[in-house]
Parts: C-alpha cells; structure tokens; sequence
C-alpha cells in the first residue's frame, strides 16, 4: 500500500465528517434531493451565484456575515430573542446552508417551498428586546439589511479567497441573481449591482452599532468557537479570515482591534483554511 491511499482515506473521512457538521446529520439525503431531483431551477449551470455558493470560501464568508449583520441593533436583538444560535449552533449553520443549497441549486418547487417555510418563521419573530429595540423578523427594511450584508459578505470572501474570483461584470451578475432571492424573503429596494450593493451597506452606517448583545455574539464566534478541539486551529484560521475582511468600522465597532500585521496574519490564515477546506470537500461525492 502506497503512503497515498492512507492519506486518500484519511481526506474522505475528513471531508465527509466536515459535511455532516455544516449540512447536518441528514446532509447526504438533503444533498442528493438538491442536486439530482429533476426539475427546472432557478438559476442555470455556470450560473455566478452557484460559482460563488459552491466554493469553500462560503465558510469564511458566512462567519463574516454573522458579524457584519449583528450590527444592525433590531436583527441582533431578534437573533439574541429568538435563535438558539448558543445551545444548538450547528444545527442552525445545518438550516442556513440547506436552505442556501436549495435556492441556489435545487429546484424551483423546492426552492420556493424553503422560501416560503423561512417566511412563515419570520412571521412568528417580533419583540422588544431587553434593551427597549423592537424588532420583526419580516420587517422588509431588515430584510434587506440581513440580504445585503450576507450577499457584500460571501462576494468580499470570495474576491480574496475564492478559487475562481469573479470578473467586474460576473460579480454585477451574482448581485442580481441574488436579488431575487432577497426579494422572494420579502426584501424592499435589493440591488443588483456590485455598487449598489456597496451603497446599501453604506447607507446603514447610520443605525449600525455594536450593542451588548452583538458583542456577545462576536465573543462567541470569535472567542469560545462551538468546534470540538481537534477543529479549532482550523476554525481560528477562518475566523481570523473573517475579522480580516470586514471593514475597518465594522471591526472597530465590533472591538477586534486590527493591526497591519495582524491583517496580513489574518489574511494568510484565510487562504490557508480555505484552502484547507477546499482540498478535503474536494474528496466529497459531485453535487
């Protein structure tokens, strides 16, 4: 036996064991129903939204996403009311990727229903949080604050760690692709350019800040990682990834002080982790 078939075994059983965390325990069901089901789909082959949605870097960007959204003071206080983000963590990430797959690449009966079953739980999400903040889950202004910050979030990831970075005119592409899933969730106003994008994150600058409940959530993420030790130097590469890219406000309000070495420590850890993930998912059965 060659010192390569260990080593192929050994990536297998790592790259499935990676899976099953992020897609849950049903994963393999779920993506055979995603991916093989026939059926006509939203967006086609080639299409830059599932170039985007299929490549590692949708890990470092969904932790910087977290981050970036827990700055709106109403979708952190819905987060920190309703979510069991604390108790059952990766059971949400399983949720949040499963539905991603499903609109990106599922069919269009499918990808409607997980539309339609997200917005009946919004339905149910509304408050006053302890600190007087109300909030609605399926308010269309926080909608579109979550939208943005996660489509700004997974294309800022991907420019700096993607295996293929999208062209100028590709990135416009996956923005107004996007938006239609934005839209679908009950978002007002989406863009559909790259600088509209970029000019709906600009203009929430105004209500954004880190309130207690954001900070704790940062701590979390950052801090006391939900990952069994074996995984966290891996889990620290892409978290250090994800400070990294966020803008320097949203990092200064988040308290993750940045030097400039720091930032090019962090951006190597998020090459390094991404490409981590890439080569073991790469050992994974086709989508």
């Amino acid at each position: 036996m060659t010192l390569a078939e260990p080593v192929r075994r050994w990536r297998a059983r790592s790259g499935e064991a990676l899976f099953l965390r992020v897609a849950g325990p049903h994963g393999n069901r779920s993506r055979e129903r995603i991916h093989h089901r026939p059926g006509p789909r939203w967006f086609e082959p080639g299409a830059a939204v599932r170039v985007v949605h299929a490549d590692a870097s949708m890990f470092l960007g969904g932790l910087r996403s977290l981050l970036l959204q827990s700055l709106h003071p109403a979708a952190m206080a819905g987060v920190a009311s309703h979510s069991d983000f604390r108790d059952d963590p990766w059971g949400r990430l399983a949720g949040t990727s499963t539905f991603l797959a499903t609109t990106v690449f599922g069919t269009a009966d499918d990808a409607q229903a997980a539309i339609d079953a997200v917005r009946t739980i919004h339905g149910r999400v509304r408050g006053i949080s302890p600190e007087g903040i109300a909030y609605s889950a399926d308010d269309p202004d926080l909608l579109r604050w979550v939208h943005v910050a996660e489509i700004e979030s997974f294309l800022v990831a991907h420019t700096r760690y993607g295996a293929h970075p999208l062209t100028p005119a590709r990135a416009d592409e996956y923005v107004a692709q996007t938006a239609r899933i934005g839209r679908a969730l009950g978002a007002v106003d989406v863009p559909e350019t790259v600088a509209e994008l970029e000019d709906a994150i600009e203009g929430y600058r105004p209500v954004l800040r880190a309130t207690p409940a954001a900070l704790d959530a940062a701590q979390f993420l950052l801090r006391e990682p939900p990952v069994p030790w074996t995984l966290r130097a891996g889990y620290s590469a892409l978290a250090a990834g994800a400070v990294e890219s966020l803008p320097p406000w949203a990092a200064d309000a988040l308290e993750l002080r940045r030097s400039r070495a720091g930032a090019a420590v962090g951006r190597a850890a998020g090459h390094g982790a991404t490409r981590a993930v890439r080569w073991l998912l790469a050992g994974q059965p086709e989508g």
